[in-house]
């Protein structure tokens, strides 16, 4: 009985970001893995047998899923890979028209790197260890940019400076995390399973266009649900004076746009991945 208590307390403790992203991050690989080309998915799975070159022992990295999560795991390392924080997000500025160059010196944005890592992943030239590392960033990058809060930006890290409140569910909670974390999870919990094959006039209609586009899109995202359902008013308006509250009417009205974000990530990632190995 003792154990059952302490069971349930454990549950109820606020859980870190990173346990609510990877459910995220997981279920859009497995959409992709879901609409892969077959020759596709064979050399891909080729390319994790030199996981053991990358020199991980202590994240796993065996499959698409796992690939899914490497890069925030090998971020507990910061000696060896804490320059690839940048990598994960872009903070473009809602309230000003849309520029991604302000937010990507150097290369050092979730965009740049998307692009980057599908050349690196498609040179045959490269050794294999290299291109499974390519092909875990570019898994990884797809989903980050397309969580909303990744892209848009209103001086406050991403929403990160922003404390929320997620329906009754109070604690260390920030808008970004929110968006990253429950509302993710709601999302593709409630409706049809999102794992699945897609139809061709599905895919096409979600597939087009490039990663700046991708990334412009994501940025309208934020600044016209995140950012405005946060404030409750014109998401350039005054500075928010409180915390945010993402009520019990409003979160399921988030929901189609958060599931939405999430299928565009799992077909992008398909085609990014059948254009990089077939």
């Amino acid at each position: 009985m003792i154990k059952f208590w302490i069971a349930a307390f454990l549950v109820l403790l606020p859980t870190p970001a990173l346990a609510w992203g990877e459910y995220a991050h997981r279920t859009i690989a497995d959409i992709a893995e879901a609409n892969l080309d077959p020759v596709t998915k064979t050399r891909m799975n080729q390319l994790f047998r030199s996981a053991k070159l990358l020199g991980t022992p202590q994240c796993d990295l065996s499959n698409i899923g796992d690939a899914s999560v490497w890069p925030d795991c090998i971020r507990r390392d910061r000696l060896r890979w804490g320059y690839t924080g940048p990598w994960h997000y872009q903070n473009v500025d809602i309230c000003k028209p849309f520029d991604l160059k302000s937010a990507c010196a150097n290369g050092n944005c979730v965009s740049a790197q998307i692009d980057r890592n599908a050349a690196l992943l498609a040179d045959k030239s490269l050794p294999a260890h290299i291109r499974l590392e390519a092909l875990t960033f570019l898994v990884h990058f797809v989903g980050d940019m397309h969580m909303p809060l990744h892209s848009g930006d209103r001086s406050d890290r991403g929403g990160n400076d922003v404390s929320a409140a997620y329906g009754i569910i109070e604690g260390r909670m920030n808008l970004h995390w929110l968006w990253d974390g429950p509302l993710a999870e709601r999302a593709i919990s409630d409706g049809p399973d999102m794992v699945r094959r897609y139809n061709a006039t599905e895919k096409t209609a979600l597939v087009t266009g490039t990663t700046a586009d991708w990334a412009m899109e994501a940025w309208e995202v934020s600044r016209n649900h995140s950012y405005r359902t946060a404030e409750d008013a014109p998401s350039c308006g005054p500075a928010m004076k409180q915390r945010a509250m993402i009520d019990n009417i409003e979160i399921p009205a988030l929901v189609p746009v958060a599931r939405l974000q999430v299928k565009r990530a799992g077909l992008r990632l398909a085609h990014l991945l059948d254009a990089a190995l077939r």
